[in-house]
């Protein structure tokens, strides 16, 4: 494993021996698009067209899954991906999965989830929310929940690579910025900062 540093440049660090671990292990920025937006399409056509749910039942649903969504972003950030195990192998596992990005913020392969990882989740939470709302909900539910998963993926790339200038992007930017480059124990909300309001995770305002 690589000693740990801030690089800003576009650049990457090898983390597989194997070449075709390292090849999943790199996306670019528009795989989560041609894979899930057909998904959320399928969806939304099966639950409005053959389960023949009400408009208004699809859109309370699907809000509620874009909502569901930003929790489970921070949750995931939180306590998953700042996860870090004492152990020489728990640290390699922590670096891999989350602490390459903190080195290397700015490597544009790297800033999306892959679907090596990304899609083995997304069954995961297909099957926890088939369990819970059942065959037919579930198909708006999840519709909403993927937006608001890609939402979180496309931003995350634009923030590290897009020039920002209206105020609210600025504002999702400069936050994660900040849990970049001054406390990485704050701020884990990247498409939105809700919920580091929400438990107490968000950034003093500079009053200066």
């Amino acid at each position: 494993m690589p000693k740990q540093y801030v690089s800003n440049k576009d650049e990457t660090v090898r983390m597989f021996e194997n070449d075709f671990l390292e090849a999943l292990s790199r996306v670019h920025w528009t795989v989560p698009l041609w894979v899930y937006v057909p998904i959320i399409l399928f969806f939304l056509y099966t639950g409005y067209f053959t389960y023949e749910l009400t408009f208004s039942t699809m859109v309370l649903y699907f809000i509620i899954g874009i909502a569901v969504w930003t929790l489970t972003e921070y949750l995931l950030h939180r306590f998953i991906f700042h996860f870090e195990m004492k152990s020489k192998l728990g640290k390699k596992i922590h670096f891999i999965f989350h602490g390459v990005h903190h080195d290397y913020p700015k490597d544009s392969r790297r800033l999306v989830m892959p679907p090596s990882v990304s899609i083995p989740l997304a069954l995961l939470f297909y099957f926890l929310f088939y369990w819970l709302f059942g065959g037919i909900l579930v198909a708006p539910y999840f519709s909403g929940f993927l937006v608001g998963y890609l939402f979180y993926d496309i931003t995350h790339y634009a923030i590290h690579h897009f020039n920002m200038k209206n105020k609210f992007w600025l504002a999702i930017k400069n936050h994660h910025m900040l849990h970049h480059y001054k406390n990485d124990k704050k701020g884990f909300g990247v498409s939105q900062p809700t919920w580091d309001h929400v438990f107490g995770t968000t950034f003093e305002e500079n009053k200066n």
